[in-house]
Formats: structure tokens, C-alpha cells, sequence
């Protein structure tokens, strides 16, 4: 005999009904940030319109820049970051190390290049992961493909040139960034330059190492995503915010004669400047993108602007200092001196390209 009341629904198990919660919520969140990002142009200039400024003022212009970028400019931050720590579960430095290990040079530099784009370690993280990637065998001119792809190529700084600049920059800066790293490494291998390291990381070379893999839910993948954005955006808001403030203060004050004599289309000598210039700072994708908006809306050649953002963030002498704690000087020199030619240009091309 059938009966005629409904089965129980059983409920989800406890895992399946955590999951579902963090998947909700994980949609409402970008749906809201998606509508407070077309928000933010329209209540930044009324929120200017508030204050005792002239409208067509210098520090109208600065403030309205500050206002409008640095949400604009966090909320890409957030996003980019949320999700490449998602897709950086992916990609622990463990399974860096083992997928680049034993890699020959050429194939190699092109597979520890294109992962430097999904792994963006900051110049802290270099120092651990050089070593990691040394002791696991990965040959010098690999691990420096790597070590240059991930500062200057890292999807921090593709998405925010994507949503500032627009997508044939952001393209192009991917080639270019990519090919430096290749080329850059695999010079470097070429001249064999192991006996450079410091004598205690030789020391601590071995063969590879069998890393078991481990096993992430999707809420432990969100939750890495969560993380991400806890420690990078926790480190790095603080110089997003001052270099956005440099960046409104070229915007409102500094004359385009100025900028036209240091990084203008028609002075040469302008790209090797701006690489110059960029060595002795210290930021990061994020905080220096405002600066290359703001340069290159008052009328900064391009591939200029582009050669002193990949200056700062891939050549910084901070980043110089921590590395020679596993580099002598005179592998230091190398390594600045061929990713600084790459750089020169990357830079020239640009102005070519985009002239």
C-alpha cells in the first residue's frame, strides 16, 4: 500500500551545507562589489562638489582623482587578489617546486615564467622560495625566470593595468613582461653561474623531492582567497594609498612641461631615466599604478611610464638587499643588468607601438 504523505527531506550533510552557504555568499559579495564600483565615479565627484574647492582648481583635480582612485583602486586590489589566492590553491609553493623541477632550461624558463603570473609572492616570499626552488634542483636560470615573472608580471598587476589602462596595455605588458622573464633567465643560465650563490645555499642543494599533494574543499579554496586578501591587502593598502596620493598630487599640480622634459615621447634618453629613477623606490603593482595613470594622462610616453613601473616593482633595491642574502654581488649585478636591458626595451617597444 502507497503512502500518500511526502518522504522527509533529508537534510545536506554538514559539509555540503557549509559549501552551499560560502558559495551564497561568495556570489552576493561580487554582485554588491560590481554595484559600488559604478557608484564610486559619480558620489567621488560629489563628494568634491561638497567641499569649499574651486571646481576647475588644481586641488579640485587632485582630491577628485584621490577620491575616485583609491576605492577604485582597493576594490580591484580586493577582487584581483581574491580570486588569483583562489587559483593559488592551486598552486602552492610546493607544487611550484615540483612542477619546475628537473625542467630543462628554455622549456623550463617558459613554465616557471607563466607560473610567476598565478603566484604572485611578494619580495619578502623571494628569499624562502629561491631557496626552495635551489634545493629542489630547479636550475639557476628556471628559478630566475620565475623570480622575475612574479613581481613584475603577477595578476595584481595585469588586472589593475586592465581595468586602469585598458585591455591592448594589459595584453602587451603580459608578452612583454613574459618575454623578459624567459629571455632574462635563460641568458642567466646560459653563463653557468651556480658557483655565484652564496656557498651555504650550494650547500643545501638535493635532488628532487616528492611532495604529496593536499587535498582542498571549496570552502577551504574561498578560504584561501579570504586569506589572500587578509595578508596581501592588510600589508600593501597603506602604499596603495600613498602612492595614490603621489598620483593625485601629478594629477592636480605637476606640469605636463615637467613631465613631457623627464618622460616625454621626444626625449630618448627618457626611458633609461625612468629606469633610473624607479631602482631606488620601493612599491608594489598596486601602489605604483595610480602613478602610471596619473603620468600617463598628463601626457607620459607609455612605454616610459610602463619601463619605470617595471623598474620599481621588478628591480627595487629593497627587494636587492633580501636577495643578497642567497646572491653574491656579483650575481646581483648580473641579474639587475639583464633584466634592466629587457627593461630598456620593453620600454623603447612600447613607445613604438604606442606612439
Amino acid at each position: 500500500m502507497t503512502s500518500c504523505c511526502p518522504l522527509p527531506t533529508l537534510p545536506k550533510p554538514e559539509g555540503e551545507a557549509r559549501a552551499s552557504l560560502w558559495i551564497s555568499a561568495t556570489i552576493a559579495a561580487i554582485i554588491l562589489w560590481f554595484v559600488v564600483y559604478q557608484l564610486l565615479q559619480p558620489v567621488s565627484l560629489w563628494a568634491v562638489a561638497q567641499l569649499p574647492v574651486a571646481p576647475a582648481s588644481h586641488l579640485a583635480d587632485a582630491l577628485a582623482f584621490f577620491l575616485y582612485d583609491t576605492p577604485k583602486v582597493l576594490m580591484l586590489l580586493t577582487l584581483v587578489v581574491f580570486a588569483m589566492g583562489v587559483v593559488r590553491s592551486f598552486f602552492s609553493a610546493e607544487n611550484t617546486r615540483r612542477l619546475l623541477s628537473g625542467k630543462r632550461e628554455g622549456v623550463g624558463n617558459v613554465a616557471a615564467a607563466s607560473l610567476g603570473i598565478v603566484t604572485p609572492f611578494c619580495s619578502c616570499s623571494a628569499v624562502p622560495l629561491f631557496i626552495g626552488f635551489v634545493s629542489a634542483g630547479v636550475p639557476l636560470g628556471v628559478t630566475f625566470s620565475f623570480l622575475i615573472a612574479a613581481p613584475m608580471v603577477n595578476e595584481v598587476a595585469l588586472g589593475l593595468l586592465f581595468g586602469l589602462v585598458g585591455w591592448q596595455v594589459a595584453l602587451t605588458y603580459l608578452g612583454f613582461g613574459l618575454g623578459v622573464a624567459i629571455v632574462a633567465g635563460f641568458v642567466i643560465g646560459r653563463f653557468h653561474l651556480d658557483g655565484w650563490l652564496q656557498p651555504w645555499v650550494r650547500e643545501v642543494r638535493m635532488g628532487n623531492v616528492d611532495l604529496p599533494d593536499r587535498k582542498l574543499t571549496v570552502v577551504d579554496r574561498l578560504q584561501a582567497g579570504l586569506d589572500a586578501v587578509a595578508d596581501i591587502v592588510g600589508k600593501v593598502w597603506m602604499w596603495v594609498i600613498a602612492g595614490i596620493a603621489v598620483g593625485a598630487l601629478i594629477h592636480g599640480y605637476a606640469p605636463a612641461d615637467l613631465l613631457a622634459s623627464i618622460m616625454g615621447k621626444d626625449a630618448w634618453w627618457s626611458v633609461p631615466a625612468a629606469v633610473v629613477v624607479g631602482v631606488p623606490m620601493y612599491s608594489n603593482a598596486a601602489g605604483i599604478i595610480p602613478i602610471v595613470e596619473a603620468l600617463i594622462g598628463k601626457g607620459a610616453a607609455l612605454g616610459t611610464v610602463l619601463a619605470f613601473m617595471m623598474a620599481v616593482i621588478a628591480l627595487s633595491l629593497p627587494e636587492m638587499i633580501i636577495l643578497r642574502k642567497v646572491l653574491t654581488v656579483r650575481l646581483i649585478a648580473v641579474f639587475a643588468g639583464v633584466v634592466g636591458l629587457g627593461i630598456l626595451a620593453v620600454g623603447y617597444l612600447f613607445n613604438l607601438l604606442f606612439a
